[in-house]
C-alpha cells in the first residue's frame, strides 16, 4: 500500500552552526555524513563535525564570497566556487589547496564533481560551464606530460625515466601519478608539485603496467620475468604469478 513519504519523517533536535560572519550560501554533507561543509559571503569555508556541531576547520583563500561547495565521492577532497571568478580544490584532511582553477570571467555560482571524482564542473554569471580535469601522457621521449585538457596547456613536464613511458595511472584522489617505463623502474609523482616522490625498483626486465587499486595500493607487473608487485604505504611484497 502506498504511503506518503512525509509520514516517515521524524522530528529531531535542531543544531545551529553559527560561526560565519556573512550570509551562508551553501551547505553539503560529506558522502559518509561525518562532515558538514558550509561556505559564506565572508569568503571562508567551514568544516563541521556533523554529529556534534563542533567546528573542525576554517578554510581561507578566496578573495570574494564563496557561492558553492561540494565533496568528492570518497570525501578526500572538496571544491569551492567563488565570486572571485575561481574554483578551488582542497584536501579534506589538511585543508591544503590543491588547485586554483581560473577560466571564468564572472562570479562562479555552482560546482560539482563527476561520480568518479575525475572531473569537476563549474558554471557562473559568464553564462558558461567549464569541465575541469587532468590528463597525462607518456612518450617515446622518456617524459610524462600532465595537461589541462580544456586549454591544451602543459601543467607539468616530468622527467627521469631512462626508457620510453608505456603505462600511467592516477590515484583515486588524483594526488599521485604512477608511471612505468621500458627497462626502467616505476615512478610515483606528486601532482600538486610535479615532483617524483618515489622510485620503485624490483627484479623485472620490463615494467608493463602500473595501476592504482581503489584502496590506494599500487599494482605493477613485469612480463619478462613474470613478477607481480604490490606497493603501498602499509604493504610491500612481491610474488610470482603465471600472468
Amino acid at each position: 500500500m502506498w504511503r506518503n513519504p512525509s509520514e516517515s519523517f521524524a522530528k529531531i533536535d535542531v543544531k545551529y552552526f553559527a560561526r560565519h560572519k556573512g550570509e551562508v550560501n551553501s551547505c553539503v554533507f560529506s558522502p559518509d555524513c561525518q562532515i558538514l561543509l558550509t561556505c559564506s559571503d565572508d569568503c571562508r569555508i567551514f568544516l563541521w563535525n556533523a554529529q556534534t556541531g563542533q567546528l573542525l576547520d576554517k578554510v581561507c583563500g578566496h578573495t570574494g564570497p564563496v557561492k558553492a561547495c561540494c565533496f568528492s565521492s570518497d570525501s578526500t577532497r572538496f571544491a569551492s566556487a567563488s565570486h572571485d571568478c575561481t574554483v578551488r580544490v582542497w584536501l579534506t584532511a589538511s585543508t591544503q589547496c590543491l588547485h586554483e582553477l581560473k577560466g571564468h570571467t564572472k562570479s562562479v555560482e555552482t560546482v560539482c564533481f563527476s561520480p568518479d571524482s575525475k572531473l569537476l564542473l563549474s558554471a557562473g554569471w559568464d553564462k558558461t560551464a567549464i569541465l575541469w580535469g587532468l590528463q597525462a601522457s607518456g612518450s617515446w621521449d622518456r617524459t610524462v606530460r600532465v595537461w589541462n585538457p580544456r586549454r591544451g596547456t602543459l601543467i607539468f613536464l616530468l622527467e627521469g625515466h631512462t626508457g620510453w613511458v608505456k603505462s600511467l595511472s592516477f590515484s583515486r584522489d588524483g594526488i599521485l601519478l604512477a608511471s612505468a617505463g621500458e627497462n626502467d623502474m616505476v615512478r610515483v609523482w606528486d601532482m600538486t608539485k610535479g615532483t617524483c616522490l618515489k622510485s620503485l625498483q624490483e627484479q623485472m626486465d620490463l615494467a608493463q603496467q602500473c595501476v592504482f587499486s581503489p584502496c590506494g595500493a599500487l599494482l605493477t607487473s613485469g612480463v619478462a620475468n613474470s613478477t607481480f608487485k604490490t606497493d603501498s604505504s602499509t604493504e610491500d611484497q612481491a610474488r610470482d604469478t603465471d600472468q
